[in-house]
């Protein structure tokens, strides 16, 4: 498990595994939020933890002060795809940025260890999440004017950067 200080904050960045204890308070309230609006936290017990581990795997804990406000994960989607999971944000923590840093710092890992590509989707009752990868640069893989709730899970992609030796 490891530490990253963010640069000007008191945040930092954690790469350690689903089970790590400091994941358990966002999972239970990602849980709860799919309970809420989909009647089912089925699809958090869809992945065994090891396809969030390395070296085709990641997951990561935003903190702040040593206490987790974002997370987030990545699985190995194909040789060259990664499939972000688990993008979460803790209530209290909301519209200060921080899934917007964690899907950074998650592209970035993608990137280097050598995917090219990310993919990923989020339900049609997230229109908060749909803003967000529309945002960071995703590629909605569906009609974007359509009606989500006609769709089911909304797929995107985006392709990343190779980053230079």
């Amino acid at each position: 498990m490891t530490s990253t200080p963010s640069r000007g904050s008191a945040l930092s960045v954690r790469r350690t595994t689903v089970d790590d204890p400091l994941a358990r308070p966002l999972l239970d309230e990602l849980a709860h939020e799919y309970l809420t609006r989909y009647g089912s936290d089925a699809d958090l017990r869809r992945y065994p933890p090891e396809e969030f581990a390395p070296p085709q795997g990641a997951f990561l804990l935003l903190l702040e002060h040593g206490r987790p406000v974002a997370g987030g994960a990545y699985r190995r989607h194909d040789p060259h795809t990664v499939e972000l999971k688990r993008i979460w944000t803790h209530s209290a923590h909301r519209r200060r940025g921080l899934a917007r840093r964690v899907l950074t710092v998650l592209e970035r890992e993608a990137a280097h260890r050598g995917y090219s590509r990310v993919y990923l989707t989020t339900g049609p009752r997230q229109p908060e999440a749909k803003g967000l990868y529309l945002a960071a640069g995703y590629r909605p893989l569906f009609d974007p004017s359509a009606d989500p709730e006609s769709i089911g899970p909304l797929p995107f992609e985006k392709h990343l950067e190779t980053p230079k030796p």
